[in-house]
């Protein structure tokens, strides 16, 4: 069984995932911190001053914060404008997922057309003359 499980996280796919894995963990920091840091307050500069992560419907008659943190400690809250900053996120996320994949499928059509393109190595000596034998016995043939 143990050999088994090594043979398993020694195959390519699974080393991939593994690598795809730490790298999106990664890459999700990197897309917060651009929605949280730079598109969010761009937008509520925009927008004078509105700040999406702090909108909220109170569920509970004893939520009276301004706040969302403060008002999650005083009850239930429809926190909605948390949930539009992470369907930001998802977006560019995505878009951006979008472009590597398209990148990368445009490089693997690019080098299997070079691939294509490459001109067939000639044949071996021995080859071409049994070629040349043949094509003169079909003309004597006929």
């Amino acid at each position: 069984m143990l050999n088994e499980f090594k043979a398993f996280i020694a195959r390519g796919n699974v080393m991939d995932l593994a690598v795809g894995i730490i790298i999106g963990g990664a890459f999700t920091l990197i897309v917060n911190s651009l929605v949280g840091d730079i598109i969010m307050p761009v937008i509520g500069a925009i927008t004078g001053g509105l700040d999406f992560s702090n909108f909220f419907f109170p569920l509970s008659s004893t939520v009276t914060a301004t706040s969302l943190a403060a008002a999650r400690e005083q009850g239930a809250v429809f926190a909605y404008g948390n949930f539009l900053t992470v369907v930001i996120n998802f977006l560019i996320l995505a878009w951006i997922i979008f472009l590597m994949v398209k990148a990368v499928n445009k490089m693997r059509a690019s080098l299997e057309k070079q691939k294509n393109e490459e001109p067939a190595a000639p044949p071996p000596v021995d080859v071409q003359l049994l070629t040349e034998i043949r094509d003169l016995l079909k003309t004597q043939r006929v």
